[in-house]
């Protein structure tokens, strides 16, 4: 089984994104947009129950944290995505960073850059017309981050929550 670690913005977020993504993002049906804290990784059902004990852990330590986007951005060269940067904080990377460790994944393929994907999987022109257009737009967008969620992806390739963990002490 696939399983993730992300974060799901309000819905007045997610309602900007998904205005992007539905004409942009080929996944647009298969998951809500998110901030990847943990890439899909491979695991047993029993493992997602261990991986859950160490998850709650770490949210009981990690307080809430504020989410701020300001502009749009793309990985290209690397890859045609284009996505709304969200300003990296010390509380994210840590969340990021002890997520990975715990689940045992020091050799993550990327560097962390907290992003929030409206767009892939575009050819080179189609990626320089979108971004073209979209890169002057200004978001000014902050929020509270108060939970993060382990994902489990189905067998039609959507994605679903597997168990949610809320930052802080209960």
């Amino acid at each position: 089984m696939k399983f993730g670690v992300v974060i799901f913005p309000s819905k007045k977020l997610q309602d900007v994104v998904n205005s992007y993504r539905k004409r942009y993002d080929p996944h647009y049906a298969l998951i809500p947009p998110h901030l990847t804290l943990k890439s899909a990784f491979e695991a047993t059902e029993e493992n997602a129950k261990i991986f859950a004990d160490k998850l709650r852990k770490i949210a009981e330590k990690t307080g809430p944290f504020s989410l701020k986007t300001a502009k749009i951005s793309s990985f290209k060269p690397v890859n045609n995505v284009i996505y709304f940067k969200v300003e990296p904080t010390n509380q994210l990377s840590t969340l990021h960073s002890e997520i990975n460790r715990e689940l045992n994944d020091e050799n993550t393929e990327y560097a962390f850059v907290p992003h929030i994907t409206i767009g892939q999987k575009l050819s080179n022109d189609e990626h320089s017309d979108v971004y073209g257009s979209l890169r002057m737009t200004k978001i000014d967008h902050e929020e509270t981050i108060d939970r993060f969620h382990l994902l489990y992806q189905l067998e039609n390739g959507s994605w679903t929550v597997y168990e949610t963990f809320r930052l802080g002490k209960e």
